[in-house]
């Protein structure tokens, strides 16, 4: 089942479990939003159209993130005239969770859990700068913790309570010249 809303002057298709950025909306990350400006619905009962709405339908989301998009830069200039300006901004924008749909005698339902990692958490964990619980095959639990700056990159792994230490590699150890008889 999917479903077209419409939402800050921009017209959307989506279906339980979509992710979608919109513009800026007013609340806090894991807050569930509902949406009921939705203009079609479509499914296995075929698509209903809304004149402009239809009626007792709704989306409902979560809202994942609100954060600042890419940025836009303006450039102005006239020719010969030595007139240059350079200016730009960053909108603000949400960032949604469908998990479900509602309408026309039809319901359809995300059943996915929803995570509020945000994109710069997953872009530093891309990155090995930022810190993270993993399990190991063994059961036990490792904590990562990145140190050091944007050129030195270190990753030190810490054990926690009672397992043991991972190996360390063996160090290399600077090889010698050999020497020759010249005499």
């Amino acid at each position: 089942m999917y479903a077209v809303i419409k939402t800050g002057g921009k017209q959307y298709r989506v279906q339980p479990g979509d992710t979608i950025v919109v513009e800026k909306l007013d609340g806090d990350a894991g807050q569930e939003l509902k949406f009921d400006s939705v203009l079609m619905l479509g499914g296995d009962k075929g698509v209903t159209v809304g004149a402009p709405l239809v009626s007792g339908a709704f989306v409902g989301a979560t809202l994942i993130e609100t954060r600042k998009g890419e940025k836009i830069k303006i450039f102005k200039k006239t020719r010969r005239q030595g007139y240059r300006r350079t200016n730009g901004h960053r909108q603000l924008e949400s960032v949604l969770r469908i998990t479900g749909i509602e309408g026309a005698g039809e319901t359809a339902k995300w059943d996915g859990k929803v995570n509020l990692m945000t994109k710069a958490e997953i872009n530093l964990r891309a990155r090995n700068l930022a810190s993270r619980t993993a399990t190991s095959d063994l059961g036990s639990t490792e904590t990562v913790v990145a140190k050091g700056s944007k050129s030195s990159a270190k990753v030190e792994a810490a054990v926690v309570e009672g397992s043991a230490k991972p190996a360390k590699a063996p160090a290399k150890k600077a090889a010698k010249p050999a020497e020759t008889d010249e005499a």
